[in-house]
This record gives structure tokens, sequence and C-alpha cells, in this order.
């Protein structure tokens, strides 16, 4: 599920102090960002029995029951050569099983799926475990990852999702290599549509449920993003250990402690405990700017004064002849300025310190599918016979010049 962290106390100066809820410490991260706590741990040791867990399950759950042996198979006895990948949760194992049974299959005969299997020794126990079943197993959304099943056996806690084979939007983002290209701003812009969409979801009146944990690590790319077709479905969100239902009635947000992610969570959130769709809000604009610059939003290996990203580009983003300094060099040539001033212009207003003065999820999804929407307007504009097509920056510039006056 990624590395969290849990803090019982306000965070000064980006170190977390002891609180009630235990001691904390660094992970392992490369980039150092991710704190995590201990206290969840003993929820993990503490597992209720079998049959108390299934009446905590909701009924209106529309996924399969998978037997422990079942999962065994499918995932060739979660063979180390299957690990799709580690988290606070524990493994991720990549399996087979039948697309009309659901019975186990040898690997290549049936669908792919993705296997969690919680880690007793991991960050995360019980609860997180319940919250993923209770909220992926009532909403279907085509930005949110599908949940097949679950499995309940004893001492052991496991997830079947459907199978994303291109991975997490950090991998795409950070890391160097030939498997992972770096993302072109179309596809980057299609992406953050994509997010957009599925916390507008999850914030409706339908949902009424703050994420919690929104980052790029949790978010996962399907095969098909690089078919660049208008209105595909590129990415969904995955992992809602950490989701909370939001306020019921007059209230105006949820009290609980703070969990999360180091860089991604809303000052005022950190700071009071209080939590709202606003939160969300902030982390989106966390992730946009990370889009915006191939930067992590904590990175220490970053000179003195750049390891926090959001307060190093906040000077930047106000200033539209100086949000280059901030860009991806990896994207020049390839985004239209004035699409690149809106972008920052709406990251800056979603990483508002006033959380009231963040716009909602659905005004960020109208901003974005306008940009989209003009994007693909300019890319299949024809040139009228026996002319040449000027470049859509260069039109921009020309029909905003004011004609001189001759002398």
């Amino acid at each position: 599920m990624g590395n969290c962290f849990c803090w019982g106390a306000r965070i000064k100066d980006g170190s977390p102090h002891p609180g009630a809820s235990g001691i904390f410490s660094k992970s392992s991260g490369k980039d150092g960002s991710r704190l995590s706590g201990c206290s969840s741990r003993a929820s993990s040791a503490s597992m209720p029995p079998s049959a108390k867990t299934e009446c905590e399950i909701l009924q209106s759950a529309n996924v399969k029951v998978f037997t422990f042996n079942n999962l065994k198979a499918a995932t060739r006895n979660f063979r180390p050569d299957s690990v799709l990948g580690e988290g606070g949760f524990g493994s991720v194992y990549k399996g087979w099983i039948d697309e009309n049974t659901l019975s186990p299959c040898r690997p290549g005969t049936g669908i792919a799926v993705a296997v969690k299997k919680l880690n007793h020794e991991g960050l995360q126990g019980h609860r997180e475990w319940l919250a993923e079943v209770n909220y992926l197993g009532q909403f279907c959304h085509p930005n949110l990852v599908k949940l097949i099943g679950y499995c309940v056996e004893d001492e052991h806690r496991l997830l079947v999702y459907e199978c994303m084979p291109r991975g997490s939007l950090e991998n795409h983002l950070f890391r160097r290599g030939s498997y992972f290209q770096p993302l072109s701003w179309n596809l980057r812009m299609k992406v953050a549509l994509g997010a957009a969409k599925g916390l507008a979801y999850l914030h409706s009146a339908e949902a009424k449920v703050i994420y919690r944990d929104f980052k790029t690590s949790n978010i996962l790319l399907d095969t098909r993003y690089i078919v660049l077709i208008h209105g595909i479905i590129l990415m969904k969100l995955s992992d809602f250990g950490l989701a909370k239902d939001g306020p019921v009635g007059e209230k105006s947000h949820v009290s609980t402690r703070v969990m999360g992610t180091y860089g991604y969570a809303a000052p005022e959130y950190l700071s009071t405990g209080h939590l709202t769709t606003k939160s969300d809000i902030y982390s989106f604009g966390v992730v946009l700017l990370e889009m915006l610059s191939g930067r992590r939003a904590i990175d220490k290996n970053r000179p003195q004064g750049e390891h926090n990203l959001v307060e190093w580009a906040r000077p930047y983003l106000t200033h539209k002849r100086k949000i280059f300094r901030i860009l991806d060099t990896r994207l020049e040539g390839q985004y239209n300025l004035n699409s690149a001033q809106t972008i920052a212009a709406l990251a800056l207003e979603c990483l508002s310190y006033e959380a009231k003065m963040r716009p909602t999820m659905d005004a960020v999804v109208t901003i974005l599918q306008e940009i989209q929407d003009s994007g693909e307007a300019e890319k299949h504009q024809e040139p009228k016979a026996g002319t040449k097509q000027a470049p859509a920056a260069v039109n921009a510039s020309k029909s905003t010049r004011k004609p001189r006056r001759r002398s």
C-alpha cells in the first residue's frame, strides 16, 4: 500500500516528534521523505477472528471470496519472481485466474491479477485491509482500480485487484532506465485529468469519501496508456487503506489521527488533525507540481533549499514568466506556454495555505478537460489548401498583437 506515516504530534521543521501514538522513524526510502509509525503493528498482531472479520465486511461489497490455496496456486506459491512491488501493506504478486470462473489457472491462459499479501510485521494491518475491501468493494468508477476479491483465513489477509501492468506514475516520472521512458506532456495531462476525475467521484455526494493518501505511487497506469486516443482510460487510483468517510450533516471536517505520506499532506491537517476534501486537493496540487517539474515532493538529494518541492517552486508559480524554471527539461518543445501557465496557476491554487481558497475537484476537472480539449483541437486542426499552418504559439501571439501605426 505504499509507505505511510501515522503521527500523533504536530510536525515542526519537517521532523516528527513522538506523540501518544508511538515512536517514529525514517523509512529506508531513497529520497528520505517517508516516515512511518509503529503503532499499526499492534493492530496486525492482534487480528480479530475470521468470523468477526467477515461480519465487518459490508454486504454491499460486490467481490469474490478466495481461499488461501486458490491464491497460492494463482501466484505459483507466491514465488519471488512474481513480485510486482513492495509497500507498507506487504508484497504484491502477479497471478492468473480464469476470466469466467475466477479459479486459478496457468500463467498466460487467463487474466492477470495483482495479489496483495499482508505482511504481519509491516506498517499497515487489519484496519487498512478492511477499509480497502469495504470502499473498493462498493465503488465502480473507470478511474478507480477494480477490486476483484479478497481472502481472510486464520491470520491471512489478501486482496485481489485487476493488474495494471505499467506500474505506478511514480516509476515513470522519477526512475531512469530503458523501461521507464519519460512521459510526454500530453500523457501527463491525460493522467492528471483521470486522477482528478477519480478524486471528484470520491468527493461526490454519491461516495462522500476523503482519499487521504493521494500520491504518485498510488496512481497506476494501464498498458493502453501508450495509445494516444482521446478519452481512453489511462490511469486508476489504488490503495484505499487510509480512506475515510467524509463529514456528515453540519460538520465541516473529520477529526482523526494524522496519517498519509510526508510531503503530500495538507498543512492544516498536519497541525490540527482536521480532515476535509480540501486535504485531498492539496495533495493533488503536489502531484500536479511533480508532473510539471519531474521532481519528487521530498528529495534530500537536491541542493539545499530545494529539498521540499512545494516550498522551492511556490515563488516561481506566482510569476508567469518564471514557470519555465520549474518545468521538466525533458518536456521541452512539447507544450503550449499558455497551457503550462494554466496548469501552474491551478497547482498554486490547489496548494493554497488556506483550505477554503482551494478549488473543488469538479472545478479542477473542468480546467484540465478544457486544456485536454484545446490540445486535441490543435492536434487535429487541418491547414487550408494552399496555405501553411503556423505553430499554435505563433498564431496566439499574432492574434493578441496590436497593429503598429505607420509613420
